[in-house]
């Protein structure tokens, strides 16, 4: 992998933005990509590396994005015969180019992990932090009485429970309330902007019931809603007892709740990953927004991945125009 690609991909990641790695693992000739080439693309649909010519880039662009879009990994193909590929849990397409070849990619998404915020910096809110960074979650605690320096597992310690910044990009977020009961309203309130898909309080039953009372007099229209991501008393029941114990038992909550939250939401991406045109002369699928060759035809807009196929068009419109209509 270049090493301005590596650099591009840690700045991504340090930021938590969203993007996609594609790698060229097969390749059959004269394909103009070589296995091990590698392209990264944005959440914005910026494109960045090599993984082909113009007859591939458009695709990869495109299963890029949607890997983004649905957090899922995925193997394309793309063949002159896609028919003639068989490749178990591959998605196949057709290759364009009029030289052929073969080109195999593996493209994973690569998205910023999951948040959780800890208020309180009791016994089980400091191992928490401890056991939550561990597992790779990128952690915020926060507590008045917090001072600098303190828990350095912590990506942030902050004194101001309304502080937390919203996280850009589309991260899930979980959310421990472990005040022992001192500010415990004002924390799970301060939470909500957050959106969180899981909120879980430090709290006896009897307590937890008075807060659920609070919040159901204080929350109105979809608010109500986020009472459902609300689990009072937190965590799975297996006799914690120590503050280590306690977080044990709410992140394995938390990873039992990961593991009904299936199938992913999909993320709102800014670029439309619909917005693709079929060459009409050569059937390779176009990029509209960045299409450097269009001609109008009856009224319509035709878009082309290069000069050739358009002045072909120019001279036959009508027939390339009725086999792009049979291809339909």
């Amino acid at each position: 992998m270049r090493p301005d690609l590596l650099r591009l991909a840690a700045a991504l990641a340090d930021r938590g933005e969203l993007f996609a790695i594609a790698t060229v693992v097969a390749r059959q000739a004269p394909s103009s990509a070589q296995a091990g080439d590698v392209a990264l693309v944005t959440r914005d649909g910026a494109f960045h590396g090599f993984v082909g010519g113009s007859c591939t880039r458009p695709t990869v662009l495109k299963q890029c994005l949607e890997a983004i879009a649905d957090g899922r990994p995925r193997l394309i193909v793309l063949a002159p015969d896609p028919r003639s590929v068989s490749r178990p849990g591959a998605a196949v397409f057709p290759m364009t180019c009029h030289s052929g070849g073969t080109v195999e990619i593996q493209i994973q998404p690569v998205l910023p992990p999951a948040r959780l915020l800890v208020y309180g910096l009791t016994p089980a809110g400091a191992a928490l932090v401890r056991l939550g960074a561990a597992m790779g979650y990128r952690v915020t605690a926060v507590d008045p009485a917090a001072s600098a320096g303190e828990l350095p597992e912590a990506e942030a310690v902050l004194t101001d429970p309304a502080a937390i910044p919203v996280a850009a990009g589309a991260p899930a977020v979980f959310v421990v309330v472990a005040t022992q009961g001192e500010w415990d309203e004002e924390a799970v309130l301060a939470s909500l902007k957050h959106a969180p898909s899981y909120i879980g309080v430090v709290a006896s039953a009897k307590r937890a019931e008075e807060l659920r009372g609070f919040l159901e007099g204080k929350l109105h229209g979809d608010e109500r809603r986020l009472l459902e991501a609300l689990h009072a008393p937190a965590g799975l029941r297996i006799g914690a007892r120590t503050g280590e114990e306690i977080a044990l038992s709410i992140l394995a909550q938390i990873v039992e709740q990961r593991g009904k939250a299936q199938p992913r939401a999909r993320v709102a991406l800014p670029m439309a990953v619909a917005e693709q045109a079929v060459d009409p002369v050569c059937g390779m699928t176009v990029a509209v927004a960045t299409a450097r060759h269009t001609a109008e035809h009856k009224g319509r807009t035709y878009y082309f991945c290069c000069a050739g196929c358009r002045e072909k068009f120019l001279q036959e419109a009508d027939r390339f125009v009725a086999v792009a209509e049979g291809r339909r």
